[in-house]
């Protein structure tokens, strides 16, 4: 079947950039609101009252939904309308945010971190599948894409910074309280730039694959999260992965045989989307646990406060902002593969290097390069991957890749920092069982913990040597036939 030529430039006209803006604000959002708690954990806990365990759940609650809705929520965007998703979780991301800047005890903020999670849950795949069925043009999706990867890999050191600023310049309650207006800004200019949602498909709503799909994933987000605390061979914990893994083989035969399925498994077809994932699974479980076990040894071993600990993050943002973008020119050139594999081996290298941190570093000494390698790896992989994921997606299942990648990356976050802090746990508790000061012992924990982070980027690169190449020619969306087989198309 014959495809026409490459659309026509979206991100050259002023309505196409503001779009983009749009876009990239709605992600940085829910980006953001993933780690800027973090550095304001001990306030929160001084003046809510929190238990040691329970304060994690602060920063789990918003994982666990976010995550474990994250699949529906991008399905929904292809079946009742993107604009009408993103709206609606803009709304509910506005509601708990104040609600969790205004709580005043420990059950009230994590609902609303739960709500939190949900509502990004609904605009975060609803945005990105908006993002490549609006810029459809390989040159411009590349850049849009482009933007999107720097702002990625930015918000997880922002959220860190942001944090740090708000909480020791104001107090931890305007980590919440700050989402609110700029949730307004957004809502006025979804209204005023985004196109209307065409009209609800016909066929009623697969409930039943809904629930299945969700609650696998709720339970399995939640025990991942656990599974540090109860231990990884506790009844619980098994018993927590094998009831989700379950209920997905359960939904798995559902969808089988289902006329209208929530969960179209033709989108496996698409060459490359599952190896896409894969790798951004195993990524994110190295890249997102550093930024978690570096601000634990910044302010607990070298006893920054939160404002000097975010401040920490600044250079890095820079150097994932600048191979984000130089992916974005470089794609149209070597495809996708390289650039994974090489941001992969540069995120291991600096991760490597940072897991000499010693008792007594410095920031300059200890900190300052390694992070910076660690940040160019970042940007290559985030960029590229994310790419990788869109490429060939028919416009009617973009929502369901959006989510699909999104959900690998936070799955892959939350594996990582349960994984790896058992791993930290374990190695202090032997050390100061060994005798060793409470400063020495945590640093051993942390090393121990950024070697395993390193050894899972090295994996990463390794699992994209064998994913698929995706070039500027991969950019363009495939037809699809209404029952979501995806047809051959040839360029004229």
């Amino acid at each position: 079947m014959l495809q026409a030529g490459p659309a026509e430039s979206v991100l050259g006209t002023r309505r196409g950039k503001a779009v983009l803006a749009l876009l990239l604000a709605i992600g940085f959002l829910d980006f953001v609101d993933a780690s800027v708690v973090n550095v304001a954990l001990p306030s929160i806990r001084r003046d809510l009252g929190f238990s040691v365990q329970g304060l994690q759940w602060v920063l789990s609650a918003y994982l666990v939904t976010y995550g474990g809705f994250m699949l529906l929520g991008g399905r929904l965007a292809d079946l009742v309308g993107r604009r009408r998703l993103v709206v609606a979780g803009t709304v509910v991301f506005f509601v708990s945010s104040i609600s969790g800047g205004a709580a005043q005890n420990p059950g009230t903020l994590v609902g609303s971190r739960l709500a939190q999670g949900v509502g990004a849950a609904m605009m975060l795949p609803a945005a990105l599948s908006i993002l490549t069925t609006t810029f459809s043009n390989p040159v411009d999706r590349a850049k849009a894409l482009g933007a999107w990867g720097a702002l990625g890999g930015l918000a997880s050191a922002v959220g860190v910074l942001l944090g740090g600023v708000l909480s020791d310049l104001l107090n931890w309650r305007w980590v919440f309280f700050v989402n609110p207006p700029v949730c307004l800004i957004v809502l006025f200019a979804i209204f005023k730039l985004l196109q209307v949602d065409p009209p609800r498909q016909r066929g009623r709503l697969d409930v039943v694959g809904a629930v299945l799909v969700t609650t696998a994933m709720l339970l399995l987000v939640y025990t991942i999260v656990e599974a540090p605390d109860k231990g990884w061979g506790s009844g619980r914990t098994v018993g927590g992965l094998v009831g989700a893994g379950a209920l997905l083989v359960a939904f798995a035969v559902y969808e089988a045989r289902h006329s209208q399925p929530l969960f179209p498994f033709s989108i496996f077809r698409i060459k490359g989307l599952g190896e896409a994932d894969l790798t951004m699974v195993v990524a994110m479980a190295g890249f997102y646990s550093m930024f978690f076990f570096l601000t634990l040894y910044l302010q607990n071993v070298l006893g920054f406060s939160p404002l000097k600990a975010g401040l920490v993050y600044v250079p890095a943002t820079f150097g994932v902002a600048f191979t984000a973008g130089l992916g974005s020119k470089l794609v149209s050139r070597t495809g996708t593969r390289p650039l994974i594999v090489l941001g992969a081996f540069l995120g291991a290298a600096g991760i490597f290097w940072l897991s000499f941190i010693p008792v007594h570093g410095t920031w300059l000494g200890n900190v300052l390069a390694p992070l910076e390698l660690m940040a160019l790896g970042l940007g290559f992989v985030f960029f590229a991957v994310t790419t990788a994921a869109q490429a060939g997606v028919p416009e009617d299942q973009a929502g369901l890749a959006a989510a699909m990648i999104n959900t690998s990356m936070w799955l892959g976050g939350a594996l990582g920092i349960a994984i790896f802090s058992a791993i930290a746990s374990s190695r202090t508790q032997h050390r100061l069982a060994a005798g060793a000061s409470p400063a020495s012992a945590l640093t051993s924990g942390l090393q121990v913990a950024l070697l395993a982070a390193a050894i899972f980027l090295a994996v990463a690169g390794l699992i994209a040597f064998r994913s698929r190449n995706a070039t500027a020619a991969d950019m363009l969306p495939p037809e699809a036939e209404p029952d979501g087989t995806v047809l051959e198309t040839v360029d004229v």
